[in-house]
């Protein structure tokens, strides 16, 4: 008796689990069936094309003008709008979309009155050329030069 409640709570998770799978088959089947000439799709692969004859189980594509290819009807990921096809096809940006940042053609507008002084920067110690003196042959970098 005690083995029989989670016998239960398993098979019935399993047929909740099969029940989901098969509606999510059974609209993916639906949309695939509901395919027409002229229809803009997207395929499991991430390529876009315009469908151009219906088969039994395959699909006549247009890839691009003059470009045929015959794909499984399985192959088919999703149904576009025409518009939405149109604009994924074309490189069209979405009129709608505001926000993309505006980005400078050059990088000077960035930096402008940011400027330092000169002479602000960091001190490491080591002097310019111009200021050892004649005759001075010992290294600035730390190690002896006269021996």
């Amino acid at each position: 008796m005690e083995l029989l409640l989670p016998l239960v709570l398993v098979i019935g998770v399993m047929l909740l689990m099969t029940r989901s799978a098969k509606n999510k088959q059974r609209q993916l089947e639906d949309m695939r069936n509901s395919i027409e000439p002229g229809t803009g799709i997207r395929t499991i692969g991430g390529m876009y094309a315009l469908v151009k004859e219906v088969r039994h189980d395959t699909l006549l594509l247009e890839l691009e003008p003059g470009m045929h290819a015959v794909f499984s009807k399985q192959a088919v990921s999703a149904i576009l709008e025409a518009d939405e096809y149109h604009r994924i096809v074309n490189g069209e940006t979405d009129p709608d979309d505001d926000d993309t940042p505006e980005v400078p053609d050059d990088a000077s507008s960035l930096t402008e009155g940011d400027q330092e002084p000169k002479g602000s920067g960091i001190d490491l110690g080591k002097g310019s050329p111009d200021d050892s003196e004649p005759g001075d042959d010992s290294k600035h970098d730390g190690e002896g030069g006269k021996s």
